[in-house]
């Protein structure tokens, strides 16, 4: 395994990626013919699911919403757990919630769970067993690094540092609210506190950042797709970014590294 691979199964670790959507037949075109992904049934716990894949490879999910659940559609990191169970108990004594399971996945896949910190944002747990998480990340089309977008970092810091024992580095500027977290010196993911900038109709949230070749060609590709930009490309220490949404409206930042 590599050392990336490795870093990626540690508690707390971003692990994988999920997205449930109003249709499945939609999104999974639209996905396709931006990132190319190709997929295959996954998990029917919760109503239609696949797996999405790039070469083989297994980098995201993406399932459709019950008519009766009007849940926002979003993406959901989910971060890996030695032990949901202790995990989603953890959570709630640090003053999160544990809004599904802890439950089992399909054929001995793993155990998981989905949770909100006490700002709201919501995400998953995974602890994997025959399924791991996603299996190649920072590639064109897949997974490149996943952000929590809140009011403050302060606020929050303390739950993921009790719940998951990242280790925080803050960014030095003056007018830039943004820690690092990391896991045995390895960057894992971020959080970046925007102040009153924080959306009012989505709240503190986990952002995806997928990894592309040419970002202005990409989100020029999401608008002919049926999604629009939401903030336009512009270059960052970390690469050329822009932050968009699919057909349904389900937010992601595209990203070409530097």
């Amino acid at each position: 395994m590599t050392t990336e691979a490795a870093t990626r199964r540690m508690h707390g670790a971003p692990c994988w990626v999920s997205l449930l959507a109003h249709s499945l037949s939609a999104t999974q075109e639209f996905y396709g013919a931006l990132f190319g992904w190709e997929f295959r049934p996954g998990p029917q716990h919760f109503g239609p699911y696949a797996r999405a894949f790039l070469d083989g490879r297994e980098v995201a999910g993406v399932g459709e919403l019950a008519p009766d659940r009007h849940l926002p559609v979003a993406w959901t990191t989910y971060l890996a757990s030695d032990d949901t169970d202790a995990t989603a108990e953890q959570i709630r004594s640090c003053g999160g919630t544990v809004g599904v399971g802890p439950l089992d996945a399909d054929d001995d896949a793993g155990r998981m769970a989905i949770a909100s910190d006490p700002q709201g944002a919501i995400f998953g747990i995974w602890q994997g067993r025959s399924v791991m998480g996603t299996t190649i990340t920072g590639e064109p089309g897949t997974p490149a690094w996943n952000e929590l977008v809140t009011r403050d970092t302060s606020s929050v810091l303390p739950f993921y540092e009790h719940v998951f024992g990242y280790e925080a580095e803050p960014v030095v500027s003056a007018d830039f609210d943004y820690l690092t977290l990391h896991l045995k010196d390895h960057p894992v993911a971020g959080i970046h506190g925007v102040g009153n900038s924080l959306p009012r109709d989505r709240g503190s949230h986990w952002m995806t950042y997928f990894a592309v070749t040419d970002t202005d060609a990409a989100a020029r590709r999401v608008t002919q797709l049926g999604g629009h930009v939401l903030h336009a490309a512009r270059d960052s220490a970390h690469g050329r970014l822009a932050t968009v949404a699919d057909s349904e409206g389900a937010a992601f930042t595209i990203i070409q590294r530097s």
